[in-house]
């Protein structure tokens, strides 16, 4: 799983590449990727409008949607499961139950 850096941090990285220092060196600096600065810097300029693309917001709800999406899908899976194993035609039930 991906690191999680605080919004802090990558908006004080932000402010630092927007000061004119290069994203190798921040990179190095910081002891990050350098895709990470890009895909960092590429996300700030969708979400001031620069350029079109989901915002910050919008991406977070995407991505919380198909997460509920896919443990939904688990579930139905697991449910039709259960009822198929319970529609067993060769039970029959007892004459009397006394």
């Amino acid at each position: 799983m991906p690191r999680q850096y605080s919004p802090q941090f990558r908006q004080r990285a932000l402010s630092l590449l927007a000061a004119g220092r290069s994203v190798g060196q921040l990179a190095a600096e910081l002891r990050i990727g350098a895709a990470t600065l890009y895909r960092w810097q590429h996300q700030d300029r969708i979400d001031a409008g620069d350029i079109p693309g989901p915002n910050t917001v919008q991406a977070a709800e995407l991505a919380d949607a198909k997460r509920r999406i896919r443990e939904l899908e688990e579930e139905l899976h697991a449910t039709k499961l259960a009822a198929s194993m319970l529609q067993d035609d060769g039970i029959s039930p007892k004459d009397d139950s006394r």
